[in-house]
């Protein structure tokens, strides 16, 4: 089922790869840096506003739709799903009236937050959606869904932006074209609630996992974001549009590489433990966390060598230097953080002890305050930069030592061992070459470091890696 999906999903992550670089090619240069500000500000808030009200219920619907499967009762889990999905939302308009109308805002940044507000329940619904498909093994219903959401949601966000929408832009566009998928999706996925009720005992197991999923996450956010809002009070909105589009292209390039795993990853998990027990667990966790190593800690290491000449081609010239600089912290700030979020928190999922999750979760988030609020005032943005890093060590280390306690994942040392040397020898050879900027620097750079990277890995044949791409051109190779 693993590998299933990570080739199932291959498409869609070259689709979020391309597109996200996109983004920040494009509005950082349509929309001038107050404007992106306040995009990443209102952006914020959404993601904020989904996981406070909606989140736990998304996170019911992956995680138990198998035992529903075992059990044979579907129509069940989906009635008992969309109704406390319809109480939670029920929330937002309440928030989003508070905001809007109790905080002083400038014109454009209640534009951006309205925005925001509006297309929080429609990516709510459509996140239900694709974790029903994800949880289903239906991987190419799944794989559309994201890739229509991805490049739709960029092209109209990019039109509203020309029309002069500013930050506002690209949320409108998300949450139009998320709209767009439900007309063609959400009548077929309530249609399988015929037959079922609402069952309260499902319920309570449903938010007895799903609402400290939820807590966990918004601590998650207050991790990720808090160091947006403190920027904005300190420094202006203009602080953090720099911030945010250099924040972008280190965490948006490795984002696409975990996200692609964790997709696959996730169900292939739950699936195991269900059908197999831990043994199978077991197996199955040790390979996704070798592939994981390999594929993301030489991306995370790429990344903070060529920051430069890629800020300099992806990011418009009021933000570029700005970005260089945030690029390095965050490419190790944003390995630390998948690593987290896409293996090592998957231990409490596994186990249902969700709870632990708050505690895993309020360890860096509460370093990350307060480490902002000592660091920015007397460094600036290089203080929020410490202090992300920092917070996501912490929490890395957190959710290792405590996953031991719910469901213990294996840790493939040897693996991280070698991928680390190869690293290693990479860095060396790329630190000695020329760096005559640009494009030209960007492929130099980027071609030694991989061909060195890979020579490395396969010539030591690290985790069998040979015999598993052998087998996966064999595989698309045999005629359908």
């Amino acid at each position: 089922m693993f590998w299933r999906g990570v080739l199932g999903y291959l498409p869609v992550n070259i689709a979020q790869g391309v597109i996200g670089l996109l983004t920040i090619v494009l509005f950082t240069r349509v929309l001038s840096p107050e404007a992106y500000g306040a995009y990443a500000l209102a952006f914020s808030v959404l993601s904020l506003t989904q996981t406070v009200l909606l989140t736990w219920t998304e996170a019911a619907m992956a995680r138990f739709h198998a035992k529903r499967v075992e059990d044979g009762r579907l129509p069940d889990h989906f009635a008992t799903i969309y109704r406390l999905w319809g109480f939670a939302a029920l929330g937002t308009p309440v928030i989003a009236a508070a905001v809007l109308c109790l905080i002083p805002l400038s014109n454009p940044m209640k534009l951006a937050l309205g925005a925001a507000f509006a297309a929080v329940l429609v990516k709510s619904l459509a996140k239900l959606s694709q974790e029903r498909r994800r949880a289903a093994g239906e991987v190419s219903g799944a794989a559309l869904m994201d890739i229509v959401q991805t490049v739709g949601a960029f092209a109209l966000g990019l039109i509203l932006a020309l029309i002069g929408l500013g930050g506002a832009a690209p949320l409108l566009g998300a949450g139009a074209i998320s709209l767009i998928c439900l007309l063609f999706v959400l009548p077929g996925d309530l249609a399988r609630m015929k037959g079922g009720h609402f069952d309260r005992a499902m319920a309570h197991d449903y938010a007895a996992y799903g609402l400290p999923v939820s807590l966990s996450l918004i601590l998650a956010l207050v991790l990720s974001t808090t160091d947006r809002f403190l920027l904005a009070a300190y420094l202006g909105e203009a602080t953090v549009g720099v911030y945010h589009a250099g924040y972008s292209l280190g965490s948006r390039i490795l984002d696409v590489v975990f996200i692609w795993l964790g997709m696959a990853g996730g169900p292939a998990l739950v699936a195991a433990l269900e059908r197999g027990g831990p043994t199978a667990l077991k197996d199955a966790a040790h390979e996704q966390a070798s592939l994981m190593a390999l594929l993301t800690l030489p991306a995370a290491t790429g990344l903070a060598l060529v920051a430069k000449p890629l800020a300099q081609l992806m990011v418009g010239e009021a933000l570029h230097a700005g970005a260089a600089h945030v690029t390095p912290w965050i490419a190790a700030s944003g390995w630390l953080s998948g690593v987290t979020t896409y293996y090592l928190l998957q231990a409490f999922t596994l186990g249902r002890r969700t709870p632990l999750l708050i505690a895993s979760m309020a360890a860096p988030a509460l370093v990350n305050v307060a480490l902002n609020l000592l660091l920015i005032p007397r460094f600036g943005l290089d203080g929020a930069l410490w202090a992300t890093t920092a917070s996501y060590g912490v929490g890395a280390l957190t959710a290792c030592l405590l996953g031991r306690s719910a469901q213990p994942l294996p840790i493939p040392w040897n693996t991280l061992a070698k991928a680390g040397g190869g690293c290693l020898l990479m860095a060396a050879a790329v630190l000695a070459l020329p760096s005559p900027g640009g494009l030209l620097e960007l492929i130099l750079k980027a071609g030694v470091g991989a061909a060195i990277y890979g020579g490395v890995v396969l010539g030591l044949d690290v985790d069998g890696l040979r015999g598993k791409i052998l087998s996966i051109a064999r595989r698309k190779a045999r005629p359908a």
